[in-house]
């Protein structure tokens, strides 16, 4: 089955006897992880060393031993309780094993599968949603909201008040994986010590690390039409490991929230106001480049630009070129929409 997002926390935090594995799968490895985390503490509660109540297998594994997955799943526990069973590394092809264990009577040991980003097509995915004794939860990156909550339930559990410009550049900087988001947070925590404040400095100077700050850098200057900052700011980015595919999806962020300030600014109100209470907040060195770029990027022209950065994406994902040489050809070529190039 498919939970519904209303369905999803109180299915990780109480998994009942009915449901006989759930599969977590999606891009946010981070996010993955996380929730298995969740789903292993809401099986075992304090017996969380227990070694006869949870089993850790790989897909590698299940290759060598197809059965092995049946074997642990139908195991009972010497002491009592519900066993679970970490399924790691998944793909399709411990669909089959897995098929046998949702065969069986529900109200043995619970399978966690963690895997990448299954397509539609996937026979694993495909097999867990449509049995009624097993879930399928995908694990995408955290939205804004979602980003923007996480940081004040983080910093809210050490009593540490946080200001909005600060959960403004947290938001813009954080929030492609869960893990790197928690461990980044967990570091602002012992910045601030319990009871303290964060700040927008105290953020930048915890978190803010030259990738992200030169992630804005090139956004920000493809769309002003600085062909050669772009180049050196790309270079700086792939040698630091920073994915093609991250980068143009950073610009359509960017594109969209700049077609959304466009419109409202199209239909009367003025580009200062517009830039000043955007949410979340524009990063205060930027507002003046944003409110400028509102001029420079009426809604037709932002139009354009979200359909050539989402064809580069795609293009990344299917064409088989080199996705570094597809992202720098299309965010040198950003600049000449603008119909303002510069050098």
């Amino acid at each position: 089955m498919k939970p519904s997002p209303a369905q999803v926390a109180a299915l990780l935090q109480r998994p009942p006897e009915t449901i006989a594995a759930i599969l977590l799968f999606g891009p946010d490895e981070g996010l993955v992880r996380e929730r298995a985390e969740t789903l292993v503490r809401a099986v075992l509660g304090h017996a969380g060393d227990d070694p006869f109540r949870m089993a850790l297998l790989t897909g590698d594994m299940l290759k060598q031993d197809p059965a092995l997955l049946a074997d642990e799943a139908a195991a009972l526990s010497l002491m009592g309780g519900r066993r679970i069973i970490r399924l790691r590394d998944a793909g399709d092809a411990v669909a089959k094993s897995l098929q046998y264990v949702l065969d069986q009577k529900p109200g043995g040991g619970l399978v966690a599968i963690e895997a990448g980003d299954l397509g539609k097509s996937s026979s694993l995915r495909k097999l867990v949603e449509a049995a009624p004794n097993a879930a399928a939860i995908a694990c995408y990156a955290d939205g804004p909201r979602d980003v923007a909550q996480l940081i004040r339930d983080v910093l809210g559990r050490d009593r540490i008040s946080v200001t909005e410009e600060a959960v403004a550049y947290l938001v813009a900087n954080l929030g492609e994986d869960r893990g790197i988001t928690r461990q980044e947070l967990d570091k602002l925590c012992l910045f601030a010590g319990p009871g303290g404040r964060i700040d927008l400095d105290g953020a930048v100077a915890s978190v803010g690390d030259s990738s992200a700050l030169a992630l804005d850098d090139v956004v920000y200057d493809a769309l002003d039409g600085f062909a050669a900052s772009v180049e050196t700011a790309l270079t700086r980015l792939f040698l630091e490991g920073q994915s093609a595919v991250a980068i143009l999806r950073a610009a359509q962020r960017h594109g969209q929230r700049l077609h959304l300030a466009a419109s409202r600014v199209a239909a009367g109100e003025s580009a200062d106001a517009v830039a000043r209470s955007i949410r979340p907040p524009i990063f205060f060195k930027l507002v003046d480049r944003f409110r400028n770029q509102i001029g420079e990027w009426p809604p037709e022209r932002t139009q354009r630009l979200l359909k050539l950065l989402l064809q580069a994406e795609l293009d990344c994902k299917t064409t088989g070129f080199p996705e570094e040489t597809i992202c720098r050809q299309v965010l040198t070529m950003v600049g000449r929409l603008s119909g303002k190039p510069k050098r």
